[in-house]
């Protein structure tokens, strides 16, 4: 399993690059960030200093969506970073949350999530594209690598990524919930001649080390109110009991709005809903050994990466955890001598 870790971009950006550098240095293979323009720092530029600052890790958007950037302009970025950096770049994208609802704006269709895609991912990979009735393509740019990841949790979402995504991206960590939506991806992939282990998939989730319950839980909380705007458009298009199972569905009934303000903020005060069991069942909290345990089950149901949320007050902290023992013990143990 490898593992990532998902920073806001909040001033200074330098915080942000540390942070970064950190998680390479704790072993670490991914290093994601929010992208919402105006809630936090531009996460491009930001994405040029981690990657020049650092050697190993892939870097990318969580998430990134084709509503506020133009699907040309976000491929060019992602053809130049590889450019200058050699193809360490990863594109996560989803049909957009916050990114878009405080412009006034709303989350694009499948069809267009589905074209984004494609002309993205043909672009950032130095092919040519058909878009808007002419044949593009970047004369500078070869060899050039980029996957999408999609993030999704709807039935039409997850159908989407089996067909067309390099990766899922889940985004929250409770096991049942997550073994249900990886068969749901693989069986959209098998439906259409794709080979479904070819799909990556990435639960990601809150993590916090240590021992103080009712804090992590605390700081953990605004967790289960982000995924619940995802969850209240699912009940709006399909009901209580539709296509997704209830334990995704039915916390959100005491719900009563959401403040953008404090998205994905532990301080964020419209996530009284949110009931302890959620946050446990959706995050990874506790002692090393209980991160471990609870991971070691996702990667028997297959999960590639671990992508861990740093919006707390213990980020260096459990970073350091992970890199001396937690990611040690998902690993393959070799010896030099048989």
């Amino acid at each position: 399993m490898d593992f990532g870790v998902v920073l806001q971009t909040n001033p200074p950006a330098s915080r942000a690059v540390h942070l970064a550098k950190l998680a390479e240095q704790f072993g670490f293979s991914h290093v994601w960030t929010f992208d919402s323009h105006l809630l936090w720092e531009e996460p491009y530029v930001i994405h040029s200093q981690i990657l020049a600052e650092t050697r190993r890790v892939t870097v990318g958007p969580f998430v990134t969506n084709p509503a506020t950037r133009d699907w040309t302009v976000t491929a060019s970025t992602f053809a130049t970073l590889n450019e200058m950096y050699g193809n360490r770049t990863v594109c996560g994208i989803g049909r957009g949350d916050s990114a878009v609802r405080v412009t006034n704006g709303k989350p694009v269709t499948m069809r267009e999530l589905r074209e984004s895609i494609h002309v993205i991912r043909e672009l950032a990979n130095s092919r040519a594209v058909e878009y808007k009735g002419s044949t593009l393509r970047f004369p500078w740019s070869t060899g050039s690598e980029l996957e999408v990841w999609v993030a999704a949790y709807g039935p039409m979402a997850l159908k989407l990524t089996g067909e067309v995504g390099d990766g899922f991206i889940l985004q929250l960590a409770d096991v049942d919930i997550a073994a249900w939506m990886i068969k749901t991806v693989r069986d959209a992939a098998e439906a259409v001649g794709r080979d479904p282990m070819s799909i990556k998939f990435c639960v990601a989730a809150p993590f916090y080390i240590g021992e103080d319950r009712a804090h992590m839980l605390d700081q953990s909380r605004w967790f289960g109110g982000m995924v619940g705007n995802h969850v209240a458009d699912i009940v709006a298009k399909y009901g209580e009991h539709g296509s997704v199972p209830d334990a995704l569905t039915d916390y959100i009934r005491g719900r009563q709005g959401y403040d953008y303000n404090t998205h994905g903020k532990a301080d964020n005060d419209h996530v009284d809903f949110v009931p302890d069991e959620i946050v446990e069942r959706f995050c990874v909290l506790g002692t090393a050994e209980e991160h471990i345990e609870k991971l070691k089950q996702l990667a028997e149901l297959g999960v590639d990466q671990f992508a861990g949320y740093l919006q707390h007050d213990n980020k260096e902290e459990t970073m350091r955890v992970y890199g001396e023992t937690v990611i040690p013990a998902m690993t393959e143990h070799l010896t030099a001598k048989a």
